[in-house]
């Protein structure tokens, strides 16, 4: 029989079997299926064709939601697959089974590849990126049907919500993450390439005055926060460094300060004598026992940055102007250079491997400057004394012996 609405509503299940096909006369291989399922008997479309040699049988949809002609004309689109030599039945399940693989799930498997192999910074930033807000819309689609125009369009939010620099550092995570997973076999292209790169602010150039160092230092408070600060404008160095400072890396008899490589942004360690300030500070953080980090309350060391920040900015008032935290990197490394300390040297306290440390010289020239950088550290730390104090620096030469 030619199998339509009217037809097929008169067939029944024979009393002595639980699951009949029943063909259709005019398309080979379009059925209608009739199983018993206890009390009720299951309606449904199927094709069933061969490849390979073998018979395959592929459901087109339940007969309670596709009418026959909807059901036929799906029957002939996988019989015409079947002819081009495809495998309809065999792409479907190739399809449910890379539905499984959701952003969400990707996004796990691509972090634990990376733990290890990247800087613990690095990992907690890339986590943050990929899964936190930014991406959460994608988070349940399958990472092979996510096209350009979701990606760009999730782009044009975290820009307008969080900033250009938030938006491209975004755009690059998630960019690894494709790259990664084309190499696993689970997409063909990166759909982020094409997208437009979110326009970055032109770079800062704020150095702070020294009356709004004093009132920063001042009003910092006496939590880890206000202690993180301090060090910032004492040693120049990284928030994210000084937020994560462990006890394995210090050692106050000699009052040093000794970054792993993995801990630093160029992957080279980095020991800095700790002038006495700084010593002062650290040595008044308290101590939770089984707890190697100085700071913060979480496994990875301080990161609760945006709300200590706000209160401080709120305590200071019209003292200081709109700043950033990384305004003090660069505040210390400009006042260093105004008080006589050389460049290179300063290169040196910021562990940098640019200027008189790239090239040729690099190569060659292996000198940490011990000295010069404990002295230097020691002259800015009496500078920054003074500015707290409110007096004045002195400098007293030193004259050399007849």
């Amino acid at each position: 029989m030619k199998l339509d609405n009217k037809g097929v509503a008169a067939l029944k299940l024979p009393s002595d079997k639980t699951d009949v096909i029943f063909f259709d006369s005019a398309l080979p291989g379009f059925g209608y299926r009739l199983r018993s399922n206890g009390a009720q008997i299951r309606k449904s479309w199927i094709v069933q064709y061969r490849h390979c040699g073998t018979t395959r049988r592929m459901l087109l949809g339940n007969a309670e939601v596709l009418t026959a002609d909807q059901a036929r004309l799906a029957a002939k689109n996988a019989l015409a697959k079947v002819a081009l030599g495809g495998d309809p039945q065999a792409a479907k399940a190739t399809r449910r089974s890379a539905d499984k693989f959701t952003l969400a799930a990707v996004v796990g498997e691509f972090l634990a590849a990376k733990d290890g192999t990247v800087r613990a910074r690095t990992l907690v930033e890339t986590r943050r990126y990929l899964t936190g807000p930014h991406f959460r819309p994608l988070h349940n689609m399958p990472i092979d049907r996510i096209a350009r125009r979701d990606i760009a369009a999730r782009l044009l939010v975290i820009a307008r919500e969080r900033g250009g620099v938030t938006a491209a550092r975004a755009r690059s995570c998630l960019s690894d993450l494709y790259s990664w997973a084309m190499g696993q076999g689970l997409v063909e292209t990166n759909p982020v390439v094409g997208t437009n790169r979110p326009k970055a602010p032109p770079p800062r150039d704020r150095v702070l005055a020294d009356a709004e160092l004093a009132a920063i230092w001042r009003e910092a408070g006496d939590d880890d926060f206000a202690r993180i600060i301090r060090l910032l404008i004492l040693l120049g160095q990284r928030r994210t460094e000084v937020g994560g400072m462990q006890e394995q890396e210090l050692d106050l008899e000699r009052g040093t300060w000794t970054l792993p490589a993995k801990r630093t942004k160029n992957g080279h360690a980095h020991t800095l004598p700790l002038p006495p300030l700084a010593l002062d500070i650290i040595r008044s953080a308290p101590r939770i026992i089984g707890r190697d980090y100085l700071f913060g309350a979480r496994a990875d060391g301080f990161t609760s940055w945006d709300r200590p920040k706000q209160l401080l900015d709120a305590r200071l008032g019209d003292q200081v102007k709109p700043w950033v935290l990384h305004d003090l990197r660069r505040s210390t490394v400009t006042k260093m250079a105004d008080i006589g300390i050389a460049p290179h040297i300063i290169e040196q306290i910021l562990n940098h491997r640019s200027g008189h440390r790239s090239g040729v010289g690099g190569i060659y020239n292996r000198s940490s400057y011990e000295r010069e950088v404990h002295n230097a550290l020691a002259m800015w730390n009496d500078h920054v004394r003074s500015l707290i104090e409110g007096g004045e620096r002195k400098i007293v030469p030193m004259h050399r012996g007849a």
